[in-house]
C-alpha cells in the first residue's frame, strides 16, 4: 500500500488556499461589487420590507441594502461560485490523481483499505438531481466494462462519489440512490480515505477559513452597501 506522507498533505492544504484565493474569493469580491446596482436584484416586493424589520427592526434605506446584499453575498453567490469551480480545484489541487479514465475524476489508493478507487468528484450533499444518478450509474458501469475488455479486476467498492463536505446524514436521495449500488463518500471519510489523516477534513476547513481573516473584506462589503443606500434613497426601492 502506498501511504501519502505529511509533505503530501501539505501540499493539498497549500494549494486548496491559493486556489481558493484565486478562483473564489476573487470572484466573490466580484460579485460583491455587482450589488451596487439595484437593477442587479430580483426583488420580491412582498418579502424585502418584511426582511429588513425582521434583520435590524426598521425598513429605512441602509436596512433594506442589507436584507438585500446580505443573502446573496453570504449565501447564493459564494455557494454558486464553489460548485462551479470544482473540475477547477481538481485540475489544480488534486491533479497528481487526475484519472485518464472518462467519466471519472479522480484515482488513488484508499488510505484505509489499501485498494484504488475510481472516483467522481461532487462539492456538496445536495448538489446532484434525479438525471445525475442515471449519468453516474452509465460512468461506472463502462469503467467496469473498460476493466473487464483490458483484464483488470475493479469491483464495485471501487467504483466511488467522493464528496467533498457534508456528513453521511446529509445526503439527499438522489445520493443514496447512488449508494445502493456504487459507494458515496462524504467529508471527513473521504478526505481520510485520500490523504491518509483522519483529521484533514478539518484542517482543510480551518485553512480556508483563515483566509477570510486575510482577505477582510469587510470595508468593500461596507462601501457595496452604502452605494446601494444611496441608489435606493434616490430611487426609491419599487
Amino acid at each position: 500500500m502506498i501511504y501519502m506522507d505529511e509533505q503530501q498533505r501539505y501540499e493539498i492544504l497549500v494549494k486548496a488556499k491559493e486556489f481558493f484565493k484565486e478562483s473564489v474569493i476573487e470572484s466573490h469580491k466580484k460579485n460583491t461589487i455587482k450589488c451596487k446596482k439595484l437593477s442587479n436584484f430580483n426583488i420580491n416586493p412582498f418579502l424585502v420590507s418584511y426582511l429588513s424589520n425582521y434583520l435590524t427592526g426598521n425598513s429605512n434605506s441602509e436596512s433594506l441594502a442589507r436584507a438585500l446584499i446580505y443573502p446573496r453575498i453570504l449565501g447564493t453567490s459564494i455557494t454558486t461560485t464553489f460548485g462551479n469551480n470544482m473540475q477547477k480545484f481538481c485540475s489544480y489541487v488534486l491533479g497528481g490523481f487526475a484519472s485518464t479514465t472518462s467519466g471519472i475524476d479522480i484515482e488513488f489508493i484508499d488510505q484505509v483499505d489499501g485498494r484504488k478507487k475510481y472516483c467522481q468528484i461532487k462539492s456538496g450533499p445536495n448538489t446532484i438531481n434525479k438525471d445525475d444518478v442515471e449519468t453516474i450509474n452509465n460512468h461506472f458501469k463502462a469503467v467496469k466494462n473498460l476493466a473487464r475488455t483490458n483484464g483488470l479486476r475493479v469491483s464495485v467498492d471501487d467504483l466511488v462519489v467522493g464528496v467533498f463536505y457534508g456528513t453521511e446524514k446529509q445526503l439527499s436521495v438522489h445520493y443514496k440512490k447512488v449508494n445502493e449500488t456504487y459507494p458515496v463518500i462524504v467529508g471527513q471519510d473521504f478526505w481520510h480515505r485520500l490523504t491518509g489523516n483522519p483529521k484533514f477534513y478539518f484542517e482543510l476547513i480551518n485553512a480556508i477559513g483563515e483566509l477570510a481573516i486575510e482577505e477582510d473584506s469587510s470595508s468593500l462589503v461596507e462601501n457595496v452597501i452604502q452605494e446601494l443606500t444611496k441608489e435606493i434613497e434616490e430611487k426609491g426601492l419599487f
